[in-house]
């Protein structure tokens, strides 16, 4: 039972609130280097374990803080609502911060990707048709797809950042 001074909403929105600005310094850091569009799988691949490192640390404060809160007590439950809670909220900021900035601060950002993209696939030996059949369906994506993809993407990160954790941090309130 959740103690009166805390609970996993507050916990969440906070971490989430931490999580989402870290995330767009770090957005901000790629696109200040010209990688904010370069999507090849080694920069997928590290993307993914800085995202999944941040999100783990979020819900592991987020997670102590709410046990120590709660007289040292956190269920599983618990735990997941914060993890996941912390990551769709910081979802939503980095969401909204992509949106701003591939469509304020640097509208081209699309054409660039595709031009990477399509030299990629040259470079893997693709001919132009493959490459234009590739593409096509990219070129028609609208930035509000990028930002439901990235929700969904924060939840199932968030759980599997949370999984672990909670099952190590939980504590269950004895039954008397």
């Amino acid at each position: 039972m959740e103690d009166n001074k805390t609970s996993t909403g507050k916990v969440a929105l906070k971490y989430g609130i931490i999580f989402g600005l870290i995330t767009v310094v770090f957005t901000f850091m790629l696109y200040t280097q010209d990688l904010h569009y370069q999507l090849d799988l080694q920069r997928i691949i590290i993307t993914v374990i800085i995202s999944l490192v941040f999100i783990a640390v979020a819900a592991v404060l987020g997670m102590l803080e709410f046990k120590k809160a709660n007289n040292g007590f956190m269920s599983i439950g618990q735990g997941l609502k914060i993890g996941i809670g912390a990551a769709l909220i910081s979802g939503i900021i980095a969401g909204l911060f992509n949106i701003l900035l591939t469509q304020v601060i640097d509208p081209d950002t699309q054409q660039k990707a595709l031009e990477y993209s399509a030299e990629m696939m040259r470079d893997a030996g693709m001919t132009a048709a493959q490459i234009d059949q590739q593409l096509e369906g990219a070129k028609n994506q609208s930035p509000f797809t990028g930002l439901v993809v990235g929700l969904i993407s924060s939840i199932i990160f968030g759980f599997l950042g949370s999984i672990i954790p909670a099952l190590v941090i939980k504590k269950s309130e004895p039954e008397y």
